[in-house]
């Protein structure tokens, strides 16, 4: 797909069809891993691939309480996949002690920024991209429910993101339309010296 239409069609959905997403699609869409940005190459990029219905379930249950126990479940339930989009920060420092990063002094860099986290960010919109990519649409959740960390089996060295639903988008209504009603002009968003 040409770069422009992925744009065009990348959206967060909150209703998906049950279709399952096929092991060479998910592993596509997974592998941009690889060239997702990463500081000084720390690679320190970690995902978790939900498929497994009880583990989806539990992970609906958390945040779809209404719907807890019921045949029917909220939108997070309804997502064929669940990929928590992680970071291991220590990475990052280890591979800024590596002599080739040290500062003048000899000395790990001060961050400005926890790049760990920005670079979590752009792997999400790649993400996003390649789900897009592939027919597929995609929303997010934060990792804000108490109990998540223990479904995934995070490690404690390992901080969570957050979580991408991704599946085929449902026939329920775009809010496209009424999005783009609401969109500010590029001018406000932009500036130019």
């Amino acid at each position: 797909m040409d770069f422009a239409d992925v744009l065009k069609v990348r959206r967060m959905v909150r209703d998906y069809r049950p279709d399952p997403v096929p092991p060479d699609v998910l592993r596509r869409i997974v592998k941009v891993v690889h060239r997702a940005p990463s500081a000084g190459f720390s690679q320190g990029h970690r995902l978790i691939v939900v498929t497994d219905p009880a583990v989806r379930r539990r992970i609906s249950d958390l945040y779809d309480p209404a719907y807890k126990g019921a045949d029917i479940q909220g939108w997070i339930g309804k997502a064929p996949v669940l990929i928590a989009v992680c970071v291991r920060e220590e990475s990052y420092h280890e591979r800024y002690t590596q002599p080739d990063k040290l500062d003048d002094d000899g000395n790990e860099i001060e961050w400005p920024v926890p790049y760990w986290w920005f670079d979590s960010g752009s792997l999400l919109v790649l993400l996003q991209l390649a789900a897009a990519n592939e027919g597929l649409a995609t929303g997010f959740f934060g990792p804000h429910e108490e109990g998540l960390r223990e479904i995934l089996e995070l490690p404690d060295d390992i901080g969570l993101s957050g979580m991408l639903t991704l599946g085929y988008a449902g026939d329920k209504g775009s809010r496209a339309a009424e999005l783009k009603k609401r969109q500010l002009p590029l001018e406000d968003l932009v500036e130019w010296r």
